[in-house]
């Protein structure tokens, strides 16, 4: 069974419930959890959404790292902690880490280390989400966005290292096809995913483009993944092209 749902601000909770998404992702630094009086006022405009806000992602704004000389320890931990706190309050079920700005390796910077403080971030959020219902759904970016993590197939390789049962992994179509990473990688790697996201040719709305779906939906049920399934994508009209992706993207599920 799958939950379809949009990547996209608060304030578009009702448009979106109006046209038949099951729920909405927003970014997590929307919240702004680091200025408890914003954080305060914006709080009731989750907990009270006319759509349940089910993931998040943009897990850390992109001035926080978490690899490389600059990590503040103790920003980094007292963020973690705010951010499940509040994910726990709201009731959501997936938060995504992308964060491409925060998690890249800095010049100058060895590898091996960054990847002994991603490992340790992993496993601080895991330890931090224990209890709370909500599971962390790692994410690969493209080689554009960030030099760490660019597969599934990596991101599950951490996943496992950290060694948590709320670190799992998500799967992205756009960031997939950017590194022509083959759809098998939802089979073979089907016990880590935890979510998944869509855009299509040019990160624009799904059906707009010339992406292989029926491939990828093939792949996806053959993984025996059901769950939530995220479009994140470029909206230039909204009016026409959010009713057209539900119904391309139910219609391709063949639901």
């Amino acid at each position: 069974m799958y939950a379809f749902g949009w990547c996209s601000e608060i304030q578009q909770a009702e448009r979106l419930r109006s046209l038949g998404f099951d729920y909405i992702e927003c970014a997590l630094v929307s919240l702004n959890l680091e200025n408890e009086k914003d954080y305060a006022e914006r709080l009731p405009l989750f907990l009270n959404s006319p759509l349940p806000v089910n993931a998040f992602n943009i897990f850390f704004p992109g001035d926080m790292k978490v690899v490389g000389p600059e990590v503040d320890q103790e920003r980094l931990r007292r963020y973690i902690y705010k951010a499940a706190n509040a994910l726990n309050h709201i009731g959501v079920k997936t938060v995504v880490l992308g964060s491409g700005k925060s998690r890249n390796i800095p010049d100058g910077w060895e590898r091996d280390r960054a990847e002994e403080q991603f490992i340790q971030l992993l496993a601080h959020i895991g330890e931090a989400l224990t209890g709370t219902g909500v599971t962390l759904a790692l994410e690969p970016l493209n080689k554009k966005e960030s030099n760490l993590v660019n597969s599934v197939s990596e991101a599950v390789m951490f996943a496992s290292q950290a060694n948590h049962p709320s670190i799992r992994v998500l799967a992205d179509f756009y960031h997939m096809d950017e590194e022509n990473e083959p759809l098998q990688t939802l089979v073979d790697n089907k016990a880590w995913l935890q979510h998944i996201h869509l855009a299509d040719t040019g990160r624009f709305y799904p059906g707009s483009g010339n992406y292989p779906y029926d491939q990828f939906v093939s792949a996806l049920k053959a993984s025996g993944y059901e769950g939530m399934i995220s479009a994140e994508c470029t909206v230039k009209d909204p009016e026409t092209e959010l009713p057209a992706s539900l119904a391309y993207i139910k219609e391709t599920f063949r639901l």
